[in-house]
């Protein structure tokens, strides 16, 4: 079985952001990258099926040369190789496009992506990976079984759960739950060394992205918080009725 899994590099979600050139621009100083957790939750159900049916695991990532620590660590998780298509990632159409003209002709069976990316949450690459390679896709996936050619996918629907089965290959986004966190593979000193010499290859790009953002904008500040006694119900509801106006 051949697997790619997509693979993002995104701030530490305890990195404190902050902008640069009149809020226009994210600023990378002291910033430091991880790999997309919903990627992470891909990986893990990536390699337990590699270990379970054989074959390989490859890696893709969109971004520049800075983002290759990223890519190294995924490597020392198990995957066997990486793909840097040399590119910025500028949107979501972009970076979904620059992934199925890499994969095509690659003859994948299956293809995990994160269900979205921690920094801009957008949540598209997906389903638009899925339609520009013809292909089926379930997102959220929160449960992955591969029987023969067959997919056995779990997703998260209002009320409740709902299994999808799917020819291969399939394109399935993962979210937590597809392994537990437990099961969360951890590069151990052995991988760290031999993600050293494992191939990656850096392929240039070729979409352009179709959006920018002009301006960034942090969110307001969180109010003082004002302590009632627990006794002082009349004051609790005037001022929830006249301060917060939520009654």
């Amino acid at each position: 079985m051949k697997i790619l899994v997509c693979i993002s590099s995104v701030p530490d979600t305890t990195t404190k952001i902050t902008f640069a050139d009149g809020n226009t621009k994210f600023n990378t100083a002291g910033v430091q990258y991880v790999i997309n957790p919903y990627d992470e939750f891909g990986l893990s159900r990536a390699m337990q099926l590699k270990e379970k049916m054989g074959g390989t695991v490859t890696t893709v990532t969109v971004g520049r040369a800075d983002t290759e620590p990223v890519i190294r660590k995924a490597l020392a998780i198990g995957a066997d190789d990486s793909v840097r298509i040399d590119a910025d990632p500028v949107d979501s159409f972009q970076v979904a496009s620059e992934i199925a003209a890499y994969a095509k002709d690659k003859a994948f069976d299956l293809i995990i992506t994160g269900r979205e990316s921690i920094d801009y949450n957008g949540g598209a690459v997906p389903g638009m990976l899925a339609e520009l390679l013809g292909i089926n896709s379930v997102s959220p996936c929160v449960k992955l079984e591969i029987e023969g050619n067959i997919a056995t996918m779990q997703t998260m629907i209002d009320g409740g759960k709902e299994v999808v089965k799917s020819n291969l290959p399939v394109v399935a986004a993962a979210q937590k739950g597809m392994v537990d966190e437990s099961e969360l593979r951890i590069p151990n000193m052995r991988g760290i060394m031999a993600a050293r010499t494992k191939p990656l290859a850096v392929v240039p790009g070729s979409a352009s992205g179709n959006t920018a953002a002009k301006t960034f904008d942090l969110p307001a500040p969180k109010a003082a918080c004002k302590m009632i006694s627990a006794d002082n119900v009349e004051e609790l509801v005037h001022l929830l009725h006249t301060e917060a106006k939520v009654i």
